[in-house]
């Protein structure tokens, strides 16, 4: 399956996999810094540089204009879905200074899930990604490893969680309440059930070395 490696213009914590011939590197707008940051040459500069100049010398440029409905990372989104990418992972897209930019790429999850791909979205130790309708299967890589799931939606029901300190069975998440937060993955797998609606799902990861 195509990969593609989105990186935006948050806090960069470290690259987990590094690209390889046959995946496509994006580097939406000031995410092309968060390349530099990590050794990494984009395919694709794309965004309105609202942010930062456009590179001199800069290749396979597109760009947006500043007043649009996407951002710019979702505009990286809908490039790599039409390149038929089915894996996306998208570094820089959490912390930095704009926490709403952080929640519209955890709906940008949800964005790729419903077009058939999966996105993981990096943060601190830390992976996002997104589920509606479906199970997922997480292997335990950080003893007592932190897991949480929040609804992408008004509701979600028929939740199982199984291989979980606190498991669930055909139990309910809502927007209104954190109920999913903080748990913690017990066994060598750990797998989340959503039989109807979508929701947020992110587990710990184990330290990189050399961030």
């Amino acid at each position: 399956m195509k990969r593609c490696f989105i990186f935006a213009a948050g806090t960069f914590f470290g690259l987990r996999d590094r690209p390889t011939p046959g995946d496509l590197v994006i580097a939406a707008d000031a995410g092309y810094l968060t390349c530099q940051e990590a050794g990494v040459e984009p395919d694709i500069l794309l965004g309105d540089f609202d942010s930062m100049e456009v590179p001199a010398g800069a290749e396979h440029l597109v760009r947006l204009p500043v007043e649009k409905d996407d951002t710019d990372t979702l505009a990286a989104v809908r490039l790599a879905l039409d390149r038929g990418c089915g894996v996306v992972y998208i570094y820089g897209g959490t912390g930095g200074k704009r926490l709403d930019h952080t929640l519209a790429n955890l709906q940008t999850l949800l964005f790729l899930r419903r077009r058939g791909a999966r996105g993981y979205l990096y943060d601190d130790d830390f992976v996002w990604t997104a589920i509606e309708n479906e199970s997922l299967t997480i292997e335990k890589t950080v003893e007592w490893g932190l897991f949480s799931a929040f609804c992408l939606g008004d509701r979600a029901e028929g939740i199982d969680e199984v291989g979980f300190q606190y498991p669930l069975a055909d139990a309910a998440l809502a927007a209104d309440f954190p109920l999913g937060v903080s748990n913690h993955i017990l066994e060598s797998t750990a797998t989340i059930t959503v039989r109807r609606g979508a929701l947020a799902v992110g587990w710990q990861l184990p330290p990189i070395s050399c961030k």
